[in-house]
């Protein structure tokens, strides 16, 4: 079975990017790439929050607008918040702060938590997923994260 992709913000904004910049260009690639052999992706809510409110910032409407195609495409893809989702959200802030591996400020909402929260109250059990992202370092606290570049 192949593993679920979950999008973080990063690779996420990347899609959206204008054309010809590389490192967009080659998000985009690499995600087709990933659809044509059949992988499941996977948009939590936070993540397109997080995009979101930056696209709008900046009133890119068209952005949006292929931002919400993007997740229509699959009926499956857009992976809505649930109070399930927060509450686990919830345990795993608190769990890393137990431990003190902190992934945000204290007084952050932390979207890293959330997202993590997300997958897991969805069913997603590792390893059967992974988390595409920028910045694994945090991520990889939680739940399986790489780069997504090197997925």
């Amino acid at each position: 079975m192949k593993p679920v992709l979950v999008l973080d913000t990063g690779p996420l904004g990347l899609l959206f990017q204008r054309r010809r910049l590389k490192v967009a260009d080659d998000c985009r690639e690499w995600l087709r790439g990933h659809l044509v052999s059949g992988v499941r992706v996977i948009v939590p809510e936070i993540a397109d929050y997080e995009l979101r409110r930056e696209l709008l910032r900046l009133g890119h409407v068209g952005a949006i607008a292929a931002l919400d195609a993007f997740n229509q495409a699959e009926p499956d893809r857009y992976l809505p918040l649930t109070t399930s989702s927060m509450r686990r959200a919830a345990e795993l802030w608190a769990d890393v702060r137990r431990r003190v591996v902190p992934t945000a400020d204290r007084y952050a909402l932390d979207g890293d938590v959330i997202l993590a929260g997300q997958v897991l109250a969805a069913g997603f059990q590792p390893p059967d997923f992974v988390v595409a992202t920028t910045n694994p370092v945090h991520l990889a606290r939680l739940v399986p994260a790489q780069d997504w570049a090197a997925i």
